[in-house]
């Protein structure tokens, strides 16, 4: 049964939540075999870099307490003996498996192990309750916790929980669950673990291609290995991603410095070749908004939107069908004449357009409305469409940093089009001055606009005025 097999119940504290540059503060291991606790062993790590002060306030792990503590690289080899030929069990095993996974491969050794993951578990034998995090399992099942948020404390906790469900449920019911919970991905047979195991735990853009070397996805995470090795697990839900996982011939992936790198490479690679089950990302060629002129209106489309038209747009459509729906929404509500607009063609002998007899336009066609009035209300309309303005003087550039790598990227951006991305000032300098006049992207403009919401650079990048 697996809880007889030898288990090693791990739990970790970090300096954050994200494997790529977060560091492990501590670490504990409970050796289970035969169903009883063999070995409890825990130590502090020293990170290399400082903890946060809202990590020190949670865990009461100070700076001071990591300072004389050894490197993982120092313990790397004994823990691996530790672990090796064990189950690891952890609450939120992915967490703790990929920060394990990403020091043993900075200290040079690899690690594998079958995961069970307790949140999973707990999901499985108690699913008619809402919340399965461990203070929520530590309150329902009147848990002992000596630490919370210490890594001896919390392996405890977990240890617990697992001969607490075998009672309340019985243990051939959690290990019928915990098998089922804890099934390696299945791989298809054109695909070698060794090539998944290749792919680094830190943010990049996946490719996945079919037979004929025909390109079948792009997809992006800041965890690619743990996002490939999902697209291939047992319990896939729709037929769409069972038939992806069943047609994929090859792996490709690109890594990046941070998030936002990877989510403007995957939409523009998903745009260069146009993956059948990317179903968005995909080329928007109708892509269009309204320009107010002195002389009444214009529909820019596709091409004519770039840098330099971008910021002169009302609205930004998709289609040109959902832009002129719009624009008809506009005109009922303000009296406008949709001959005046373009929309609609005026009779061969003139006059009052169909809309003035039905009271929907106010008569610029019938000589009652003056092209003053018609064009003051026009303007006044399209002021409430959103307007895509660039809150800078001119380019900027996103800074991500790779510190694993010692790399750097700078995502040049000027108007909300991605001029590309450069990794010293000389290739900043080519994009700037390459840049004459770049198309401009809806999809690159949602991911932009969001991790540059209030002046602000998401993910732990930083922003620079380049001009």
């Amino acid at each position: 049964m697996l809880l007889e097999a030898p288990l090693a119940i791990v739990d970790l504290e970090t300096t954050g939540a994200h494997a790529s540059w977060d560091r492990i503060t501590e670490i504990a291991v409970v050796e289970v075999d035969g169903g009883r606790v063999t070995s409890e062993w825990s130590t502090l790590v020293n990170p290399g870099t400082g903890i946060p002060p809202a990590i020190q306030a949670l865990t009461g792990i100070t700076n001071d307490m990591v300072a004389d503590a050894p490197d993982f690289e120092d313990l790397a080899a004994s823990l691996l003996e530790r672990l090796e030929g064990r189950v690891l069990v952890a609450h939120n095993a992915r967490f703790d498996y990929g920060f394990l996974r990403q020091e043993f491969e900075r200290a040079g050794l690899k690690f594998q192990a079958r995961t069970l993951c307790t949140v999973k578990l707990s999901r499985r034998l108690y699913p008619e309750h809402p919340r399965h995090n461990l203070d929520s399992l530590i309150a329902r099942h009147n848990l002992a916790c000596s630490a919370r948020h210490r890594a001896m404390g919390d392996a405890q906790a977990v240890w617990q929980f697992l001969r607490v469900a075998a009672q309340e449920r019985g243990a051939e019911a959690v290990v019928e669950a915990a098998k089922a919970v804890s099934k390696l991905p299945a791989l298809p047979p054109h695909i070698s673990r060794d090539l998944v195991d290749a792919i680094p735990e830190t943010p990049g853009v996946y490719l996945f291609y079919g037979e004929g070397d025909a390109p079948l996805y792009v997809g992006k995470s800041i965890e690619m290995r743990s996002r490939v090795l999902s697209h291939f697990a047992a319990d896939l839900r729709s037929a769409k991603a069972m038939q992806l996982a069943r047609g994929v011939r090859r792996i490709e992936w690109r890594r990046t410095c941070g998030e936002l790198g990877a989510l403007l490479l995957e939409s523009r690679l998903v745009k260069d070749l146009l993956p059948v089950f990317n179903r968005q990302l995909r080329r928007a060629s109708d892509l269009c908004g309204f320009v107010l002129l002195p002389q009444g209106l214009r529909l820019a489309r596709g091409e004519q939107i770039d840098a330099g038209t971008v910021g002169e747009l009302h609205g930004v459509f998709r289609t040109r069908r959902a832009a002129l729906e719009a624009l008809r929404g506009i005109a009922d509500e303000n009296g406008l004449c949709l001959q005046a607009l373009g929309i609609e063609r005026a009779k061969g002998g003139g006059g009052a357009c169909f809309r003035h007899q039905i009271r929907r336009c106010a008569g610029l066609c019938a000589g009652k409305d003056s092209a003053a009035a018609h064009q003051g209300r026009l303007a006044a309309a399209l002021a409430r469409l959103k307007r895509i303005a660039w809150p800078w003087r001119g380019p900027i550039g996103v800074i991500e940093q790779d510190r694993e790598r010692d790399a750097t990227e700078v995502h040049v951006i000027h108007q909300w089009c991605w001029l590309g991305t450069a990794r010293d000032d000389a290739e900043v300098a080519d994009l700037l001055q390459g840049a004459r006049r770049p198309r401009f992207d809806l999809d690159q403009y949602r991911i932009l606009s969001r991790h540059l919401a209030g002046s602000r650079a998401g993910g732990g990048a930083r922003l620079v005025e380049l001009g």
